[in-house]
């Protein structure tokens, strides 16, 4: 698909939205462009985001915490990370508690779903939505939106997964099972090894992979968005 026309959906579905959405938290994401495929890295804000669930399917499972933290002119911008546990009335599962270190007193104290909600939106208006296997956030996301807003969110994105898959494609190398995962890659281009898990420490871990791809898809040469598409 070229790229001029991955984005005009994007920005015409953020337009009709704004026209019925122009009352809500919503105004201020829709009254912003979208980040165009062409716009250059070193020009982009990029909010890098890890979503923790009780489960992997958006209809039935529930978001526990959110993280996210900047990338601005290339760089990680640590004063700008956010990170809030979603309260939650239904108990944790014993596997909840030992995957994410979060217990039921924990989301008991959690702040609103709506609440984290807002910020979040708020703070990717004019930005590029980055996660390692981004369909998990986006099937969050917008679950979420379609509760609270009822519709979902138009968003430029990137993958960290889907340029190291594409890029290894590309020079015809086998994946093996679980190779791709975000601490694997970590450890293969020898970053440093953070907790993993937790949605703050992931979003970290994961801005910090990008900026690493970013070096290996584009060398010296200033690269697009869609260079890391």
């Amino acid at each position: 698909m070229i790229w001029w026309d991955r984005l005009l959906p994007l920005n015409f579905q953020r337009k009709r939205l704004l026209k019925h959405k122009s009352n809500t938290p919503l105004k201020q994401y829709l009254s912003t462009p979208i980040p165009s495929g062409r716009q250059l890295i070193n020009e982009t804000e990029f909010l890098v985001v890890d979503i923790e669930t009780s489960g992997l399917n958006p209809k039935v499972d529930h978001i526990l915490s959110v993280g996210y933290t900047l990338i601005k002119h290339n760089r990680v911008i640590l004063k700008d990370c956010t990170y809030s546990v979603i309260k939650q009335k239904a108990e944790l599962t014993n596997e909840n508690v030992a995957i994410h270190q979060l217990t039921d007193s924990d989301v008991s104290r959690g702040a609103e779903l709506k609440q984290v909600l807002d910020q979040l939106i708020n703070d990717l208006a004019g930005r590029v939505l980055v996660a390692h296997h981004v369909t998990i956030e986006l099937g969050f996301i917008n679950a979420a939106c379609k509760k609270i807003y009822d519709c979902e969110l138009p968003l430029q994105v990137v993958d960290t997964f889907q340029i190291e898959k594409k890029r290894r494609q590309r020079h015809h190398q086998t994946i093996k099972a679980n190779e791709l995962r975000l601490f694997n890659l970590r450890k293969e281009f020898g970053l440093p090894r953070y907790n993993a898990h937790n949605a703050l420490e992931d979003a970290i871990a994961t801005a910090e992979l990008l900026l690493v791809q970013s070096t290996q898809v584009c060398g010296d040469e200033q690269c697009s968005i869609r260079n890391l598409m």
